[in-house]
Parts: structure tokens; sequence; C-alpha cells
């Protein structure tokens, strides 16, 4: 079974049922919005832009460089654990990814919905 997952704003109100898991994946909580409101299941930030990536980023840094620096990242032992966990997740039923940013599917989250989408790599089997 193909995983399902989503991505979508933080701010956008919950569908139960429809979202499954909502996983967060932002460094830093969306500003102004209440943690009840959120309904978010998990919080890795592991799987978050460093802090020292997202500043070059915004400071001017180009989308195809962020997604292979950020690619990078994710590919780190601590990424990896949790990366294998989310995929897992979507496995088992639909996951939902969370991000503040404006256009989620240009975002850091549209790259982590296409790896937990395809094949786990090799030698990091999730089961």
């Amino acid at each position: 079974m193909r995983p399902v997952v989503r991505v979508r704003r933080a701010y956008e109100p919950p569908q139960p049922g429809a979202d499954g898991v909502r996983v967060l994946v932002d460094r830093l909580w969306p500003r102004g919005l209440a943690k009840a409101a959120a309904a978010v299941d998990e919080w890795p930030k592991a799987l978050t832009p460093s802090t020292e990536l997202r500043k070059w980023f915004h400071r001017g840094g180009s989308a195809g460089e962020f997604r292979e620096r950020y690619l990078a990242e994710l590919a780190g032992a601590g990424a990896a654990v949790e990366l294998a966990r989310l995929r897992a997740l979507a496995e088992a039923g639909p996951v939902t990814l969370l991000t503040a940013v404006r256009d989620p599917r240009s975002s850091h989250a549209a790259i982590l919905a296409e790896l937990l989408d395809g094949p786990a790599p090799p030698g990091r089997r999730t089961h």
C-alpha cells in the first residue's frame, strides 16, 4: 500500500479522518497559533531544516541549493531515524505534514513529503 502524505498549512483547521497523524515540520512553533487549535500529534525537530539552513535561505539562497542542503541534512543519523518512523506511520495510514509557510507545496514540507511518499532509501528499511 502506498503511503498517503499530505502537506497543509498549520493555520488551516484540522480535517478529522482525512488528516490522520498531524506532524509539524517547522523548527519554530507557528506564530499566533494556539496548540489546541493546531492539533499537532508529532513534532520531530530532527526533520526540520536547521536554523543555519533557514537563515541562509532567507538571506537569498536559491531553492535548488536549499533542496540539496536540506536533503543532506535529512541523510544524517538523527533525521534518518525520524524519517523511518514517519514513513512507517504513513504506511499505516494518512500523515499530514504541517508548516507555517505561505506556499506549502514549494517548501521543505513538500520535499519531506516526496521522501515519505517514495521507497525507503537503500539500507534504511522501515521495518
